[in-house]
């Protein structure tokens, strides 16, 4: 059997209205591009039909896979994409797919090389923000500056939705992941660093989507314990050990 080239992870929340559109979108791309691929859903403790949409895919497209997350948290959803994933380069995308889909060929071979781990920035050189209101940036910002001080220094955007992992790269620091919740990709992007990764920062054009989930100031409270959590795990010596 030929291992796909490019894997791409959806982790689906209650996402009925929005995933049908967001699954028609990436299927299209797949089909336009001349390596196979596979897109795995992860429906996640939803509350409404996400799973009963996600299955009428999946049984009528062969790249489509569904798999099933009793429990919530969108990092325990990726997480479980990602090691379940075939592919040799492993991508995540939001379903509200804010970053048009043609965009993913930015994140890998041949548009991009020598990396381990490609992350989508709104901040960087040439990034794009349409319809953002001004409050949501600014407390993004917000939110950004504490990760850079307390975890990341030098990366302007760790909380996109859309990030691309090598195979290895991605069987190894999701193996590590400790964090269920919003704050995985802080954990998984420190581990990183630490082991001596090479992560980018790919702009984007990202558009804003008034239904977004985020909580500017709940989650930026979560986030804060998230990365002391993450401090007292490298103390302990969670990090460090070979997978």
């Amino acid at each position: 059997m030929t291992l796909p080239f490019l894997s791409i992870v959806i982790p689906a929340y209650n996402e009925e209205k929005r995933l049908p559109d967001t699954l028609e979108k990436v299927i299209a791309f797949t089909d336009r591009q001349a390596y196979p691929s596979e897109v795995l859903v992860v429906e996640n403790g939803s509350q409404d039909r996400t799973y009963a949409v996600a299955q009428a895919f999946a049984e009528h497209y062969d790249q489509v896979i569904l798999l099933k997350e009793e429990q919530r948290g969108k990092g325990l959803a990726v997480q479980r994409g990602m090691l379940t994933a075939r592919g040799e380069y492993r991508f995540m995308c939001d379903a509200d797919l804010s970053m048009p889909v043609d965009e993913i060929s930015r994140f890998i071979p041949p548009t991009l090389q020598d990396y381990d781990i490609a992350i989508g920035s709104r901040e960087a050189p040439g990034a794009i923000r349409y319809n953002e209101p001004q409050y949501r940036h600014l407390g993004g910002r917000a939110v950004n500056t504490m990760i850079r001080v307390l975890a990341l220094p030098g990366l302007q955007d760790t909380q996109c939705g859309f990030k691309c992992f090598t195979a290895s790269v991605a069987d190894e620091l999701f193996r590590l992941q400790t964090l269920t919740g919003w704050s995985f990709d802080i954990e998984l992007l420190y581990i990183a660093r630490r082991r001596g990764y090479r992560i980018v920062e790919v702009p984007i054009p990202w558009y804003f989507n008034p239904e977004s989930k985020l909580n500017v100031v709940k989650d930026a409270i979560k986030m804060g314990t998230d990365i002391l959590t993450i401090h007292l795990n490298q103390l302990k010596g969670r990090y460090d050990s070979k997978v």
